[in-house]
């Protein structure tokens, strides 16, 4: 089974999308019974999906959610509506298969991996994927959240359990998480990489108050001040201000690249991983599916600093990969439009002239 051995390894993998299988789907799609670009973003995801896996038509039959679970040091800072507790408990009931993301991906056909990262709590069972670096980050309001080897050490477990999955023949990935306080530390990494207040970048998590919504933008704002995170360091800003499912996310994100495999980004915490992925390497990028548009604020000018346009806007702010599972049912679709539609040609339709319309322009 191969595995990634450094981060290096991963980003000299990762390559351009595959432009001559993106063309033949835009010719394919404009092929079809239907107007040109009639279909709108499924033309577009099919596209992309094309391109990114080489392949003219793609299907997915093996997916996985892979929902990294750790806990935070800033908690005690009282920035959550609910206690640190509540992640291993959460963690016990996706094993149990009783969460909202497994309800979603059984619908879709997915498994759903979880994998302890950093919990701050012993954890046993059959299920349970067991790569803990560390028993939860430090209060990042009052130092460094963890140190630069255990940031490397989590986005290289993330990166490899994508491996393992690929091994198995999965070639689709959802991020997922679990981490009470990771809204906290997702708005430090957004604040940290491209320099927004954290007024902006903080949200109300979990469900918190007004009075404890300004407390947690002043512990960011602490955070940020007494760590000074390089914007231009990746490892400088996951180690400083981020958390460890965080970590192990944005190496899920770049071995997916690196694979040539779509991951579909779900939501707050999955996009600021994306960012940081994206800052190790601006080519995985294009391997990305934004799922949906939290009801975090800051989660708007994540996707917007990554160039992606959300497939769904439902308000959701669960996390666990909700939003991304939901988003599997278009990529279905837009894979059995390419499949299974039937040409002008195939179904004796007259086309009516040539069409100057074409879905290349998409990529």
């Amino acid at each position: 089974m191969s595995q990634f051995i450094s981060i290096p390894h991963i980003l000299g993998d990762i390559k351009p999308l595959d432009i001559n299988a993106a063309t033949a789907a835009a010719a394919h799609l404009d092929s079809l019974t239907k107007p040109p670009g009639s279909l709108g973003k499924l033309e577009t995801l099919a596209i992309k999906l094309a391109g990114i896996t080489g392949v003219e038509r793609p299907s997915f039959p093996h997916r996985s959610v892979i929902v990294m679970a750790a806990d935070h040091g800033v908690c005690e800072e009282g920035i959550s509506a609910f206690p640190a507790e509540v992640t291993p408990q959460m963690v016990l009931n996706f094993l149990a298969g009783g969460a909202a993301v497994n309800v979603l991906s059984r619908q879709a056909g997915a498994e759903v991996l979880c994998v302890d990262i950093g919990v701050n709590a012993e954890m046993n069972h059959p299920d349970l994927i067991s790569r803990k670096v560390r028993m939860g980050t430090a209060n990042m309001a009052k130092g460094p959240a963890m140190s630069r080897e255990e940031a490397e050490a989590a986005l290289l477990i993330g990166a490899n359990i994508v491996n393992e999955a690929y091994d198995r023949g999965v070639r689709l990935f959802v991020t997922g998480e679990m981490g009470i306080g990771n809204t906290t530390a997702s708005a430090a990494v957004l604040s940290a990489l491209i320099g927004v207040s954290p007024l902006e970048s903080v949200g109300r998590g979990t469900g918190i108050s007004d009075e404890v919504l300004r407390h947690k933008a002043l512990v960011v704002e602490r955070a940020l001040e007494c760590n000074t995170p390089n914007s231009l360091d990746p490892i400088d800003v996951l180690s400083k201000v981020g958390g460890l499912e965080i970590a192990g996310l944005t190496g899920v994100i770049l071995a997916a690249a690196a694979r040539q495999c779509p991951v579909v980004i779900d939501g707050f915490i999955s996009s600021a991983a994306a960012l940081l992925a994206q800052r190790f390497s601006p080519e995985s990028a294009v391997y990305m599916i934004a799922s949906h548009t939290s009801h975090e604020q800051g989660h708007a000018h994540l996707l917007k600093e990554l160039g992606l346009d959300p497939m769904l806007q439902l308000d959701m702010r669960l996390g666990e990969g909700t939003g991304g599972v939901l988003a599997l049912h278009l990529i279905d679709a837009a894979c059995r439009i390419m499949a299974e539609m039937a040409t002008f040609e195939s179904a004796g339709i007259s086309t009516g002239g040539e069409s100057t319309e074409s879905g290349t322009n998409q990529l």
